[in-house]
C-alpha cells in the first residue's frame, strides 16, 4: 500500500515538473507525513472536540487560542500572543531563513447556534453559541499540519521558515485584516488556508468583499401613551432606515447583498426607546463598489435620523477584500487532495449521517464525501465573505474546502455544529490536515512554484495599494457584547 502511494506521488510530482529524484523524495516525505497525521488522530480529535465544547465568539476565544498556543509550544513553536491589538491573535513559528511557509488557523464561534452532537436539533442548556462554521476543526487540522511539518524539518529534511497565524473573529471581526494592514505577512512567501465544509475540493470560487457597521440611534424616553409628543423613538429611526434601505435595493447592482439586524430596539412597548441601534452587512463582489453602497447606507441612516428627529452615528466593525485565487497553487493543492483521498463513514457515522439527512430536502447521496471534486476554473464570488481575502491580496494564497459536514450541510446551521463535534466532522478534519501539509512541503522543497506563484499573485494585484475596508480603527473586540 505505502508503495503504491510513493508511486502515485511520483506521478502526481512529475506531472507538477518534478525531476524523477525529486519526485521520489518528495512521495517519501509525504508518506511519512500521512503516517504521522494518522497515529495522532486522537489527540487532534480531543482538541477540536474541546475547542467544539468551548464555543467562544470572535474576540472572546481565550480558552481556545490558549489550547491552541500551549499545543504548539509543546511542540518547540515560538509563540507570540496578542497580535495587532487581538488578545486571542497568536503567531507561531518555527525554522528559519527562505521559504516562509504560513498556514492559517480560526477557531471563533457563531452566536445563536447552541447544538448538541446529535442527529436532530437539540440545544446545550445554557450554551448560546456553537460552531456553525466548523473553525474548532479549522484550526485543529491547522496546527496538526503545522506539527507534522515541523517535525521534518527538526530532522533535516525541510528547510525555511513555516508561521502558523492563529487569527481571531473571522465570523465578522476581520481578524485578519489587522494582520495583514499591520505587516505581519510582508515577508511571507504564500498562505495555505482550508474550510470546513460538505464536500471535497480546491477554492476556486472568488468571496464577496464586505463592510458592516452598527448604526445607533439616540432619541428621548418619555410615556409611550401619556406623554407620547415629549418623546423622540430611537427605534423609528431605525426602522425608517431600514424602509428606506429595503427600497434601495431596487436601485442597486443586482449582486449585491444588504443584511440586516436590530441588536436593541427598547425594553418595555410603554417607554419609547432613547436608544436603538441596528447592524449591518454590505457586500458585493467589487470592493470598490462595497464602498459607494456603504456610503449610499449611511445617507438612509441620516435621512432617518433626520426625519425621526433623533441623531445617529455608526461604527464600523469589519471589512474584507474579495479573495484572489491563485491557479498555479490550486493546481498543485488538487493534486495533494487527489493523493489524500475524502471521508468515509464507519457504521455508527453512517446511522448518524443518515438520521441527519432526513432534515433536508433532497440531499445528495452520503457517498459525496469520499468523492474528490475535480479542479474547477474559476468561479465568480459566491454569497460568503472572509477576511482570508486581504490575506491574498497581501500574498499568493491557496485552500481548500473538505467534508467534514454530512452531504447537504449548509455552514452557520445546528445540523453543521452537530457534525463538527462528531467523527464525521473530525475526519473531514484530517483531510485537510494532511492536504495543507502535502502542499506545504512541495512549496518548500521546490522554489519554482512559489515563483510561478508570485508571478501571478503580481498580475492579479496589479498597481493596486491595499487599503483595509474597514479604515483604521483599532479591533473592534466588544463587537459580539
Amino acid at each position: 500500500m505505502l508503495s503504491k502511494f510513493i508511486t502515485t506521488c511520483c506521478l502526481a510530482a512529475t506531472l507538477l515538473g518534478c525531476s524523477p529524484v525529486h519526485a521520489q523524495n518528495n512521495a517519501s516525505l509525504k508518506a511519512a507525513t500521512l503516517q504521522q497525521l494518522d497515529t495522532r488522530f486522537v489527540e487532534y480529535q480531543t482538541i477540536a472536540r474541546n475547542i467544539w465544547e468551548f464555543a467562544e465568539v470572535g474576540y472572546k476565544e481565550n480558552k481556545s487560542s490558549a489550547l491552541l498556543q500551549e499545543t504548539l509550544r509543546k511542540e518547540g513553536f515560538q509563540v507570540t500572543n496578542g497580535q495587532a491589538g487581538m488578545p486571542t491573535a497568536f503567531i507561531a513559528t518555527y525554522g528559519s531563513g527562505s521559504p516562509v511557509i504560513a498556514i492559517l488557523a480560526e477557531f471563533d464561534a457563531l452566536p445563536g447556534l447552541s447544538q448538541q452532537a446529535v442527529p436532530e436539533k437539540r440545544t446545550i442548556q445554557g450554551q448560546d453559541a456553537g460552531h456553525g462554521c466548523g473553525h474548532n476543526l479549522f484550526g485543529t487540522a491547522s496546527v496538526a499540519a503545522a506539527i507534522t511539518l515541523k517535525q521534518l524539518m527538526a530532522s533535516g529534511q525541510l528547510k525555511g521558515t513555516l508561521r502558523l497565524y492563529g487569527c481571531p473573529a473571522e465570523e465578522g471581526g476581520s481578524g485578519k485584516v489587522y494582520l495583514v494592514r499591520e505587516g505581519f505577512f510582508k515577508d511571507v512567501d504564500v498562505a495555505i488556508h482550508w474550510h470546513p465544509s460538505d464536500k471535497n475540493q480546491v477554492t476556486m470560487m472568488s468571496a464577496l468583499a464586505n463592510t458592516s457597521a452598527k448604526f445607533r440611534f439616540y432619541g428621548t424616553s418619555s410615556h409611550a401613551s401619556m406623554a407620547p409628543e415629549k418623546g423622540r423613538s430611537a427605534l423609528d429611526g431605525v426602522e425608517a432606515m431600514d424602509y428606506m434601505a429595503n427600497m434601495m435595493r431596487e436601485h442597486i447592482p443586482q449582486e449585491t447583498r444588504i443584511h440586516y439586524v436590530i441588536t436593541q430596539g427598547g425594553k418595555a412597548p410603554n417607554v419609547v426607546p432613547d436608544f436603538s441601534e441596528v447592524f449591518y452587512y454590505v457586500r458585493h463582489p467589487k470592493r470598490e463598489l462595497v464602498q459607494s453602497i456603504f456610503e449610499r447606507l449611511v445617507k438612509t441612516a441620516e435621512g432617518a435620523a433626520k426625519g425621526t428627529e433623533t441623531k445617529m452615528d455608526y461604527e464600523i466593525i469589519g471589512g474584507t477584500h474579495d479573495l484572489l485565487i491563485n491557479t498555479s497553487l490550486a493546481k498543485m493543492m488538487q493534486q495533494n487532495l487527489e493523493l489524500t483521498g475524502g471521508v468515509k463513514y464507519s457504521a455508527t457515522e453512517t446511522s448518524f449521517a443518515q438520521q441527519l439527512a432526513t432534515s433536508f430536502n433532497n440531499p445528495p447521496p452520503l457517498s459525496t464525501a469520499a468523492d474528490i471534486i475535480p479542479l474547477q476554473t474559476f468561479i465568480n464570488a459566491g454569497g460568503g465573505s472572509t477576511d482570508v481575502g486581504d490575506v491574498s491580496y497581501a500574498v499568493p494564497t491557496v485552500g481548500l474546502e473538505s467534508a467534514t459536514w454530512v452531504p447537504g450541510t449548509s455552514a452557520h446551521s445546528w445540523q453543521a455544529v452537530a457534525c463538527n463535534g462528531t467523527g464525521i466532522g473530525m475526519k473531514g478534519m484530517m483531510v485537510a490536515a494532511k492536504t495543507m501539509a502535502l502542499t506545504a512541503i512541495d512549496l518548500f522543497t521546490n522554489p519554482a512554484y512559489i515563483q510561478q506563484a508570485k508571478e501571478e499573485h503580481h498580475k492579479q494585484v496589479g498597481n493596486y495599494q491595499y487599503k483595509a475596508l474597514l479604515g483604521t480603527r483599532n479591533p473592534a473586540l466588544n463587537y459580539r457584547d
